[in-house]
């Protein structure tokens, strides 16, 4: 929105900004003037971060194609009233005897610039639809576009918040706004672009009014402050265009109130003051104590931070800001630039991203972002960022979802944190190893859900087999005989399944899952059983995605009956035969009758520490005395 403007009609010669004509700080009547209205664009060539709008109606201008009325949207600040006043002056551009026609070249004030510029000029009439919402104000703009200007080359109507006319107001504009007189012009300026009918847009050439990059609004605040005799240095700006987040008038006006708070002299220490913001140095600081899994040290940073005054909410904010940040330097280290970025901030930026993987940073991120709804919302917002915090830390180490269930499947253990864990040691009494199913042990592992059910965590007292292997196949095939393929070997439907996963066809997965019957599984050949719902063509779209997979002939065949469980239902059965073995323990039994309402909503089968063989043990505590009498 903002950008440099002239004294008393003449153009600045040095590129410095210049102050509207008679707005001086103090000025002749001794009122003062805010930035944002002091040093307001009067030409296109002031505009800042709208060059693509500015070459559309230059071209436009030089041309003689100029439209009948045009959309102006965007954030807040960017300079849509702005600019639909120098397109009011630029349409009725005049200076008696040297130019009497539209242009956007204006370099000095013309006989109606002035007056249009101050708002004040007979012919440009400014309308705010938020508090002229109804068909009587449009009625009354309808009968006065047939009168020709009282003194200009065009009337031009501005209406500003467009979209918050009625829908009767609107329809009432449309055959105005179609066919209008050749001495009037409208330009609409917008917030909500998606509230206007497209009736109206259709009618309009639309801009788009871009958020101001950051780069330019420091440049921008830099030559205001020169301006102003004001000594500021390059970080404080840096932290307000941040805090501006791309509007030009907010961040003259965080300047304006800046320039107060400081006395003169602004310093980075008095615009995080002002704003509340963290030191960046620190947020990094507790970046890096999160991804080390510091609590204590976490929690201590960001105690000091807020008893600096540092908001809660902000200082998550700042973090999300810095994870993003070392996600683009992971992959776009040359995008990332300008002065916006500090030196350190890049330095240790990059270190992070050569250290931390994306699904570290991802997880992170949405950590973040969730917490920060959290914070906002809380009662007491340090505590709620201090949980958050907690949470961090605890992740830090921990494998990603995909990470964890890889190493279960490669039969690795999964790392955790063991100075966070809590759960108690089991009470029930230790189990032989036998060839009977396994059996849980429903001990003190327990813990109460936040729902009003016990969720049990169950621990196996041997080491659990896969649930699903060959229970698709009736004659169970040697290792060495089937196929395998992506570490897959392919002797089963469960096999062609997690193949499929592998694949990222979970389509076909669920397909398999749910809907086939196996009946024999053999090398290039498997003979099913359909659902009655099943598709018809299932088989041959599996056994063309298998030959594709695996580089090999795969045959699927249908057969009338014999099939066994689907994967689906055996993986249901064997949940409910853990379900209906838990209801049994008289540990868990013990645990739904203390807590009345609970219920047991899954079980959990896990492969148990090796135990270690106890020198004091007496017979009978569960281990055999061959020695005994």
């Amino acid at each position: 929105m903002d950008g440099t403007s002239q004294t008393d009609g003449a153009p600045s010669t040095d590129g410095a900004p210049s102050p509207e004509s008679g707005a001086s700080g103090a000025g002749t009547t001794g009122v003062y003037r805010v930035l944002a209205r002091k040093y307001r664009p009067e030409t296109f060539e002031e505009l800042i971060g709208q060059a693509p709008m500015v070459r559309t109606l230059s071209n436009a201008f030089e041309t003689g194609r100029i439209a009948q009325a045009w959309m102006l949207t965007g954030v807040r600040g960017v300079g849509k009233t702005t600019t639909a006043r120098i397109l009011a002056r630029a349409l009725n551009y005049e200076i008696p005897g040297k130019i009497d026609q539209p242009t956007i070249h204006m370099p000095e004030f013309g006989e109606h610039c002035a007056a249009i510029m101050e708002g004040r000029h007979v012919d440009v009439v400014e309308m705010d639809a938020a508090s002229h919402t109804g068909i009587a104000d449009i009625r009354e703009i309808i009968e006065q576009v047939r009168y020709r200007p009282v003194s200009a080359r065009y009337k031009v109507y501005i209406i500003d918040e467009v979209h918050m006319l009625s829908a009767a107001a609107f329809n009432g504009l449309l055959k105005t706004l179609e066919e209008p007189p050749e001495h009037v012009k409208f330009v609409f300026a917008t917030t909500e672009i998606r509230k206007v009918p497209v009736t109206v847009l259709s009618r309009c050439q639309r801009f788009d009014l871009r958020r101001i990059d950051a780069d330019l609004l420091v440049e921008h605040m830099a030559k205001i402050a020169s301006a102003e005799n004001v000594a500021v240095v390059p970080e404080a700006l840096t932290l307000i265009a941040r805090a501006a987040e791309g509007s030009a008038r907010d961040s003259l006006s965080l300047l304006d109130q800046a320039i107060a708070h400081a006395g003169g002299s602004i310093r980075t220490e008095d615009v995080r003051d002002m704003l509340g913001l963290a030191d960046r140095a620190r947020v990094i600081d507790l970046f890096a104590r999160l991804m080390a899994g510091d609590v204590a040290g976490a929690l201590a940073e960001l105690a000091g931070q807020y008893e600096v005054g540092a908001d809660p909410a902000v200082v998550l904010i700042d973090l999300a800001e810095f994870v993003h940040l070392v996600t683009r330097l992971k992959f776009a280290a040359d995008a990332v630039g300008g002065v916006a970025v500090t030196e350190e901030e890049r330095r240790r930026g990059g270190e992070f991203a050569e250290s931390l993987s994306v699904r570290v940073l991802s997880r992170a991120w949405q950590m973040l972002l969730k917490g920060i709804q959290e914070v906002q919302t809380a009662p007491k917002p340090l505590a709620a960022a201090e949980m958050v915090l907690v949470r961090l830390c605890y992740a830090a180490d921990l494998p990603t979802p995909d990470e964890a269930l890889k190493l279960l499947r490669e039969g690795g253990p999964v790392p955790t944190r063991p100075a966070t864990t809590t759960g108690s040691a089991a009470s029930g009494p230790s189990a032989q190893a036998t060839a009977a199913p396994p059996r849980a042990d429903y001990s003190s592992a327990g813990r109460g859900g936040g729902d009003g059910r016990a969720r049990l965590s169950l621990a196996s007292e041997r080491a659990a087999p896969d649930a699903m292997a060959d229970l698709t196949a009736p004659e169970p095939l040697a290792a060495t005989s089937a196929p395998q393929v992506a570490g897959i070997v392919l002797a089963s439907l469960a096999d062609v399944a997690e193949l499929a996963r592998t694949h990222r066809d979970l389509k076909l997965k669920d397909q398999v899952e749910t809907l086939l019957h196996p009946v024999r599984f053999e090398p290039g050949r498997i003979e099913v059983e359909l659902e009655p719902d099943a598709p018809s063509g299932l088989p041959g779209e599996l056994g063309a995605r298998l030959s594709d997979w695996t580089g090999t002939r795969w045959v699927v065949t249908v057969a009338r009956e014999g099939g066994g469980a689907t994967l689906r239902q055996r993986r249901d059965a064997e949940r409910d035969r853990l379900l209906a073995e838990a209801k049994e323990d008289p540990n868990v039994a013990a645990i739904l009758s203390a807590f009345p309402g609970a219920e047991i909503v899954g079980v959990r089968v896990t492969k148990p520490e090796p135990a270690a063989a106890d020198p004091d043990a007496e017979p009978g505590d569960g281990e055999t005395d061959d020695d005994a009498d």
